[in-house]
Formats: C-alpha cells, structure tokens, sequence
C-alpha cells in the first residue's frame, strides 16, 4: 500500500556538477571529450585495483546475490551506483539470468510535479548503458555472458562514492546505536556525527542522515504491533459505546499495521451539518512521539467560535493518505462535501482534493500565505520596511477586484517583482 509506503530517494553525489551540459554531451552520438574523460578514469582506476575485482564475461557465481555484491564492490572501486534490472525465470519460478545496471541507465520522465516547487532536482540518469548480466541456463551456475563497463556520465570520487543509493545501508550494529540514541533523546545529528568519527569519517558509516530517519521512521510503524492496534480499538469501542454517533475509520497495510485513523463524534457531525460550508483543513498543529502528522477539519459557528468537524491522525502527507481521508470524511457527513476548503500550498494535499472534491472551490489560508511569503520574499521584507504593510494592505484591503487588481500592479512595480515567479503563482 503506497500511503504506508518509506520512500527513499535517489541520491546523487554531491559534487558540483552541470548536469545539464552533461546531457547534452549525451546526445552526440560522437565521442565527447567528456566520455573520453571518463574512459581514461576507468582504465586508471583498473589499473590501480586488483584484476579479481574486474567483472570479466565467463566470471561464474554459485548465486544471483552473490553476482550482484561482486558488482557492488566493483562499482563501488570505481565510483557508480548500481541496481538491478530487467530478469527471466523458467517456468518453475527459479531465476536464470539477472541484468545489473548503473544507476544512471534510463532517462527521467516529463517532470510532472506541481509548479509550486521550488528548485527541482538535477538529473541523475544519463541513459548510461554500462551493465553486467549473468545467466544460469547453460552451465547452472550464473555466468557473466554480457559486459559494458564504459560510462557516459562523470564518476564518483572515492569519497563520495558511497552517497550512492546502492552503496548505503543501515547494517544491525548501528541498528543497535540507533535504537540506543533514540531510545534516551539523542538527536539524529548528534548521533550521526558519533558514529561516523566511530567509523572514521562519514564515507566509512555506510549511511547518510537521511537513510537514518528512514529508519527511524520503519522502526516506528514496525512497533504497531498487535497489542497497539488492540488498544486503540479497544479506547475507539468505549467512545463509540458512550456517544452512539461516534464515528471511527481505521485504515491497515497488506501486514494489518496501522497506517491513517479518522474519527468524529456526534456534536461534530451535527456542526458540520450546520456550519460546515467553510472547512479549513490543516496538519501543522503537531505531531506525536511516533512522528504522525495530526490533522483537523475546522471550522467557524455562528457566534464565530472555532469548532472541530473531525480529526485524524496520519501516517503520512501524501496523495493516498489525503484521499482516503477526504473520502472517509465525506462518507461520515452523509456525502455532504464542503463549499470552500482552506488549505495551505500543499502540492499533495491539493491534488487530492481535485480528484476527490472536484466541485470544492480550493483557497488558501491567510496564514500560510504571510508563512509562504516570510520564506519566497525574505529579501524584499528585510530591503523594504514598508512592504510589509503594502502586501497587507493587498490581501486585507480590497474586497472589489478592480482595486485589488490595481494595488497589486502598483505594490509589483515599487518593489520590481513583475518577474517574482511566487507571486505570479500566488496571483
């Protein structure tokens, strides 16, 4: 189930690199200085490592797994990433040959995220071809039959190499600091930094931070086990026996782990019927100990008092997670569907909307826009002390669009951000 699914990302190395012009060398189907550059590496770097460590075609291993570390060390030695790529199995199920290839085989689809995205990342995929493959059939053992070592994108320097997705794992001994650090409230920081002067520098941990908070947040979802799932059941079953219009929806992954829980009771029910035309919808009022995001339907009654519709507590922000709400929710007000929601830029959040409550207008909330703005106009806020009360004026202000229109083409040319790509956005 992808709403309880711990996504890891690509990580490219860090080295400053122009991934564009690389592209675009790419294309020649001559060979570029670039590729001739990379050739000679290669054929330094060999010359440097001990020949057993060289994928050569008749190499035979006893298994597919041990095919794929022979790779990873050699990988590794000369600065790539790799994964596994296109298989076949005989029609006992028994796997007979295994493509590997470098991380930077294939090329990226159309980037297809929302516009408000900031600075998109740089391309990891050059259309590389350098593979290894190995097949069973002839011999029953996994034998190198096809081999590229040639590249077409710049390699890893040896400390750098191990920012490569592939060359990164969390192995049991620093399971155990981990578990230990977080167990007392060490920070992640703090312990990462240990453990890598431990181990003699970061390229040595076998990790970076963000492979620690994957686990961490593994880790967290692992520990629902049975005796919490039964608890909150059992704490849903005694709301639901004190309130008969209490109302709870619980969703589980493939291992019966929970993911999201909804619930609402029967004065929140009863409000939303009244006054539920105008929903603000928000995640950022906290989140537990087990780092679940909390999230509110809220409100407004008639003597202007904040009032709650519903509540959720989420295991994630993602499209699936905030579907699956928007439909509970939906299904528990009798199939009645806000008027107006209120939300912040969330990309996730929006799509989810469009595809569940195509006919809900979607606004954003005051709040987050000033949020939004303190973060895309940092420099014109610190520049220009009065533009703090001119961009008030144009959100406050002006309830005829003609003034508002005006205001706003008046405050851009002051400040000079015609060009501000947020702002056209946001207008």
């Amino acid at each position: 189930m992808d709403a309880n699914t711990c996504i890891e990302t690509e990580c490219s190395p860090r080295r400053r690199l122009d991934f564009d012009a690389i592209g675009q060398e790419n294309n020649d189907e001559d060979s570029s200085p670039m590729v001739l550059n990379v050739i000679k590496d290669i054929n330094k770097i060999h010359s440097s490592i001990p020949s057993e460590v060289i994928p050569k075609i008749g190499m035979q291993f006893e298994t597919e797994q041990e095919a794929y570390d022979f790779y990873l060390a050699y990988a590794k030695e000369v600065g790539f990433g790799i994964k596994r790529s296109t298989h076949h199995k005989d029609k006992n199920g028994k796997l007979v040959d295994r493509a590997f290839c470098c991380s930077a085989e294939g090329k990226r689809a159309k980037d297809k995220r929302d516009i408000h995205v900031r600075a998109h990342r740089h391309a990891t995929r050059f259309g590389c071809s350098a593979k290894m493959k190995v097949n069973s059939r002839q011999i029953g053992k996994y034998q190198i039959t096809q081999l590229i070592l040639e590249h077409n994108h710049y390699l890893s320097s040896p400390h750098k190499t191990h920012l490569h997705r592939a060359h990164r794992n969390v192995v049991s001994s620093h399971a155990v600091e981990i578990d230990m650090a977080h167990s007392v409230g060490i920070a992640p920081k703090a312990s990462i930094e240990l453990m890598a002067l431990q181990a003699g520098g970061r390229e040595n941990l076998g990790f970076i931070p963000e492979d620690y908070r994957n686990y961490l947040h593994s880790k967290r979802t692992r520990n629902m086990k049975v005796g919490d799932t039964g608890g909150v059941f059992e704490y849903l079953q005694k709301m639901q026996l004190d309130d008969p219009n209490f109302f709870y929806a619980i969703q589980v992954d493939e291992d019966d782990l929970i993911t999201n829980i909804f619930w609402a009771d029967g004065k929140m029910k009863a409000d939303y019927s009244s006054f539920g035309d105008v929903v603000c919808f928000d995640t950022t009022y906290g989140k537990n100990n087990e780092g679940r995001p909390f999230a509110l339907f809220v409100g407004v009654n008639h003597h202007k008092k904040t009032t709650i519709f519903g509540a959720a507590l989420l295991y994630d922000e993602t499209i699936l997670t905030f579907e699956w709400l928007f439909d509970t929710f939906a299904r528990v007000m009798s199939g009645k569907k806000p008027n107006t929601m209120l939300t912040d830029q969330d990309a996730a959040m929006a799509r989810a909307l469009t595809s569940t409550w195509p006919e809900t207008r979607h606004r954003l909330c005051i709040w987050h826009i000033f949020q939004n703005a303190a973060i895309h106009l940092s420099p014109v806020f610190e520049k220009f002390k009065e533009f703090t009360n001119d961009f008030s004026s144009c959100v406050y202000d002006f309830d005829e669009e003609e003034d508002f229109i005006r205001e706003w083409n008046n405050m851009l040319k002051k400040y000079d951000l015609e060009g501000n790509d947020w702002l056209k956005r946001m207008f």
